[in-house]
């Protein structure tokens, strides 16, 4: 199986788009994970839990801010080459042999087509379930139990029948001094265990408490039995406390309409008739699928389109600035998506329809970056005529 031959022109220009993409990629990503990691790392500890809770909450995340970063990424970096390749004249002389900016372009585009249809998957199938595995994977971190932070002279309920206490606590709750625990037993007996020195953590599961306990006594009373009291000295002891097991469990997905992929959403408005009616078990309106729909796929198709405006946006004056074409592609783009967000609250609140509130600007974005890479082609195509198709003739 032979492979497909691309130009020489192609495969240069796809040769410098690697690594400005990839390292605008890195550096969007890391942007947008930035607060969002501090909070959620706040919230974790917070609550106990473990580093591989966090982990995966930080890999469910990713899905959305790479629907943010990729857009971005490849725009910052189409302009970037386009400008450098302008600066260094690279521009002036392809066009001055002939070659249109269109042409120029054209392996950007298409680079733009291949992250739009890995859009569909991202935006369509893989964002709504990670997004339900985000919600559930937090919810269980937040009601897994007691969680292990205390305060000094502070009385804390391990389970039904435990209690714990210490007189000094340290690093955020987790090392204890001086401990007092009272177990009851079922059959009525009691067991009180003093220690000097305790050490709580959360083990990964996230189902069960652990405490480690040195320099210690255990007295058991057996209340009701024939037994006498007893008393057990130890250097180090472990005890696991049980963490709530009738914590409900997690709402099944498909609740919001942001968890559902694009196949459920046409299932679901197929089976609807009513706009503003209820679908099927959870209360979700039509407007509303309609919205999260068309919303889902203008912000895919409107992908391909980003690199032409990119290339027109970085061709410009040797004395401009280029720092005033990036604002001004950022403000399109970013304008351009607070407009879909924008129509897709009013369509899903019924006051607007989609073809005016999510397609209208989405038709005027995708024309405006077509409009501006022609406007800034149409010198090529004169250069172009004005070459003879003989190679003997004369420029005129």
């Amino acid at each position: 199986m032979r492979l497909p031959h691309f130009p020489t022109l192609d495969r240069y220009l796809l040769v410098q788009l690697v690594p400005p993409f990839v390292v605008s990629l890195a550096a969007v990503l890391a942007a947008l994970l930035l607060e969002r990691l501090l909070v959620l790392f706040d919230d974790l500890a917070a609550e106990g839990s473990s580093l591989a809770t966090f982990v995966s909450l930080l890999t469910d995340l990713l899905p959305h801010y790479l629907g943010l970063a990729l857009p971005a990424a490849l725009c910052v970096s189409v302009f970037l080459i386009i400008r450098r390749m302008s600066d260094n004249n690279e521009i002036d002389a392809l066009m001055a042999s002939g070659v249109s900016l269109l042409r120029i372009a054209r392996p950007y585009k298409w680079t733009g087509v291949l992250v739009g249809l890995g859009s569909v998957l991202l935006y369509g199938y893989i964002q709504p379930v990670a997004r339900y595995d985000f919600r559930s994977g937090f919810y269980y971190a937040a009601h897994s139990g007691w969680a292990p932070h205390l305060q000094g002279g502070m009385f804390a309920t391990t389970s039904g029948d435990s209690m714990l206490t210490a007189n000094r606590v340290t690093h955020n709750g987790t090392v204890l001094y001086e401990v007092f625990i009272r177990q009851r037993e079922p059959d009525g007996s009691v067991r009180i265990i003093t220690a000097r020195r305790g050490l709580v953590t959360a083990v990964p599961s996230l189902r069960q408490t652990r405490l480690d306990l040195w320099d210690g006594l255990i007295v058991y009373d057996p209340r009701n039995s024939s037994n006498k009291p007893s008393q057990t000295r130890f250097e180090h002891s472990m005890r696991t406390f049980d963490q709530n097991h009738d914590t409900a469990a997690f709402r099944s997905r498909g609740i919001d309409e942001r968890e559902l992929t694009l196949v459920e959403l046409a299932t679901r408005l197929e089976a609807s008739h009513q706009p503003d009616t209820p679908v099927g078990d959870n209360v979700i309106t039509r407007s509303s699928l309609r919205a999260e729909l068309d919303f889902r796929l203008a912000r895919a198709i409107a992908i391909p389109f980003i690199p032409s405006l990119a290339v027109a946006l970085a061709i410009g004056a040797k004395r401009r600035r280029p720092i005033m074409g990036l604002i001004a592609l950022a403000l399109v783009l970013v304008g351009f998506d607070h407009m879909l967000q924008f129509g897709h609250g009013l369509v899903a609140t019924g006051r607007m329809r989609g073809l005016y509130a999510i397609w209208l600007p989405e038709i005027l974005f995708c024309t405006l970056c077509m409009a501006s890479i022609f406007r800034r082609s149409r010198g090529s195509w004169r250069r172009r005529k004005a070459i003879p198709l003989s190679g003997s003739g004369r420029m005129a």
